[in-house]
């Protein structure tokens, strides 16, 4: 089968096996693999990228004396048993619970105890319903439906871990935490097992983070020539929304594009501000993509038909700088503390506007680490090792307070054995560099 055929047929992927269009997970579409296939990206195993998780978390709870882990965070949950339902109807209202056990039993409560919607995947052992306790699904019987399931959760450490009685959760609302505790079970911290575990990608994940980088940046193309004077913020960031979606990929977190003088200060929201002629439009993808893998890319352009000025260039020149030469010494073994106090340092009138992070991991979204910058190193920094395949972004922000124009910039990276690659090819506005 040619290439070209296999773009007109949406029923293979690029090794020719069939795809499952009516498959119950989500996943790539045939535009994604037609792509992939004639850029060489190899695509992963998801069955061996599903084992590898759920041995990699199960070899976590051993590890710290635990009976098991709860989990309600959306992610976590698809780490643990690659199942989605809703993600953000689900992040503010925790209907959907995974719990792992020591001995690698995994139950999932499910929406509507729906067990086809994890059918796919032979790891999840059982699907319940009654997992839900928030106060639009269970109002004046919130504690009685919290104790049925503190219940539940109780028995079932007892049949797959005996007199174990350490369970580490992550995110539970207030009734649960206290059900679990009238049960005399030990509520441990769960959010430090699953940030440390999902740090270090393991080979099919990197695959997988390959596929979403390319898709991501793909829908940029189309973002940029949407990037014109006359439209809105609304409607450039509506084109990534749009090929995010065509390309298998799946949210995006934020919505923070901004233009002209809303780039300065930063963390401004898309809106039905229209882009003028010769000025600066700049955005942080924030991207849940193929896979569910997240792709963070910043890129700042020249909207127009002129010439960016003087001013504009030297942001983007000392931006430029900075995210390059903090990439370039990464490498395993570097401590946080190092990394906050090396490389390109900011300029002093950029500080006051800084970006939170000088670098941050990812994965299935911004995970641990957050690696601070010197002047914040007292109050919010904490020290950590880099380790081959973690992936981190490497950011920053350039805008000085009342200035007319800002400019951010980032990478996202994987650490090797030996030093970084870089993941992000998206271009650079030539006009600005």
């Amino acid at each position: 089968m040619t290439n070209y055929q296999r773009k007109i047929n949406p029923g293979f992927r690029p090794d020719n096996t069939p795809i499952d269009n009516d498959r119950i997970e989500i996943g790539p579409t045939p535009l994604a693999f037609a792509e992939w296939q004639d850029a060489g990206i190899e695509c992963p195993d998801v069955p061996a990228m599903r084992q590898y998780r759920w041995e990699k978390l199960t070899r976590a709870i051993v590890e710290r004396g635990l009976g098991g882990l709860l989990m309600y965070d959306p992610l976590n949950v698809r780490y643990a048993t690659d199942t989605t339902n809703m993600q953000l109807w689900c992040a503010h209202n925790p209907c959907r619970a995974c719990l792992l056990l020591a001995d690698g039993h995994m139950v999932i409560w499910e929406y509507g105890a729906l067990p086809y919607m994890s059918q796919f995947n032979p790891l999840v052992k059982e699907v319940r319903g009654g997992g839900s306790f928030f106060y639009f699904a269970t109002g004046s019987r919130t504690e009685e439906k919290a104790a049925a399931f503190a219940g539940v959760v109780d028995e079932l450490l007892r049949e797959h871990c005996g007199d174990n009685r350490r369970l580490a959760v992550d995110k539970i609302q207030i009734a649960g935490l206290q059900a679990l505790e009238k049960q005399g079970i030990v509520v441990c911290d769960g959010e430090e097992v699953t940030e440390r575990t999902r740090a270090v990608k393991g080979s099919e994940e990197i695959k997988a983070m390959r596929c979403a980088m390319y898709s991501c940046e793909q829908s940029i193309k189309a973002m940029r020539e949407a990037a014109l004077p006359g439209k809105t913020e609304n409607d450039v960031w509506a084109e990534l929304h749009k090929e995010n979606i065509r390309r298998g990929g799946e949210w995006i977190e934020t919505r923070i594009l901004s233009s002209g003088p809303r780039t300065n200060p930063w963390f401004q929201e898309c809106g039905p501000r229209v882009i003028r002629n010769n000025e600066l439009l700049a955005f942080d993808t924030d991207l849940v993509g193929c896979y569910g893998m997240c792709a963070d890319i910043s890129r700042t352009w020249f909207i127009g038909d002129g010439e960016p000025s003087d001013e504009q260039r030297r942001l983007h020149r000392i931006a430029h700088d900075h995210i390059t030469e903090n990439t370039q010494l990464l490498r395993p073994g570097l401590s946080f503390e190092e990394l906050c106090n090396m490389g390109h340092q900011l300029p002093a009138e950029f500080v006051a506007q800084r970006y939170g992070s000088k670098y941050h991991g990812v994965g299935l979204c911004d995970e641990w680490p957050s690696i601070k910058y010197p002047v914040d190193w007292h109050e919010r920094g904490y020290n950590g090792v880099l380790e081959p395949g973690m992936m981190l972004c490497v950011e920053v922000y350039i805008g000085a307070v009342g200035g007319a124009d800002g400019i951010k910039l980032e990478d996202q990276v994987l650490i090797t054995e030996t030093g970084v690659e870089n993941l992000t090819s998206c271009p650079f506005d030539e006009k600005l560099m």
